[in-house]
């Protein structure tokens, strides 16, 4: 059995979030103070709930202080996202993580308890205006204003080289903290593509043609090293 996760406020990001965690093998407490979300999970919550999640009384009839995660992503009606924290808060919960639509909601919910705050119109407002300005870049991860972790094709000038011959941290002041590597292998007359990943490769490892290059550096060192792509 997986974790046992409370997800409250079950819109599109909600009850995608229990979707995701119901493949994942999670017991999921799914609950809304609108009927109709409430059926719309409830193929894949172990228990979804009409009710007012903003009463810490039901809270704790429905047990969710027992529960390990809960998920807040009631972000647009900023009170209730508030008040919910706060008694999951009360309540002991150890992980809350809390969806928020403004920066100034991003840092009311870390002072009254939040362990993480989501942002996802900001994410993916910043995975846009990457792809704008580096097209090479094929994915990011946001860790600071100024440091992230992407992947980028392995420019042309890497290809057949050992990542110690790159240079990669001295001329460019990045690290290559993966290698992706889609191979084609035929077994038993039948042809099957997959991806390997080289976590942490050393110096000797070789760079080849449709690697995918997983880095970590400034933001900006990154872009400039995907125009090389």
């Amino acid at each position: 059995m997986g974790k046992q996760v409370a997800v409250i406020g079950l819109g599109r990001f909600g009850a995608s979030v229990v979707e995701t965690l119901a493949k994942r093998g999670c017991e999921i407490l799914a609950i809304d103070k609108t009927e109709e979300n409430v059926k719309a999970v409830t193929g894949y919550a172990t228990h979804a709930v009409q009710c007012d999640a903003t009463d810490i009384r039901t809270l704790k009839e429905l047990a969710v202080q027992n529960m390990e995660v809960a998920v807040v992503s009631i972000g647009e009606d900023v009170e209730a996202s508030v008040l919910i924290v706060m008694a999951l808060k009360e309540l002991g919960v150890r992980e809350i993580i809390a969806k928020a639509v403004t920066p100034l909601h991003t840092k009311i919910l870390e002072k009254i308890g939040a362990t993480q705050v989501v942002y996802p119109e900001r994410d993916i407002a910043i995975r846009v205006a990457t792809h704008i300005v580096a097209p090479n870049i094929i994915d990011s991860l946001i860790l600071s204003p100024e440091y992230c972790i992407s992947e980028v094709p392995a420019p042309h000038g890497f290809i057949g080289k050992m990542l110690k011959d790159t240079h990669v941290r001295s001329m460019h002041r990045v690290n290559i903290i993966a290698i992706k590597r889609t191979v084609t292998e035929v077994y038993k007359g039948n042809t099957e593509v997959r991806e390997i990943v080289n976590v942490a490769p050393s110096g000797e490892d070789l760079v080849m043609d449709g690697d995918i290059l997983v880095i970590l550096g400034r933001e900006e060192d990154i872009e400039k090293l995907s125009q090389l792509a």
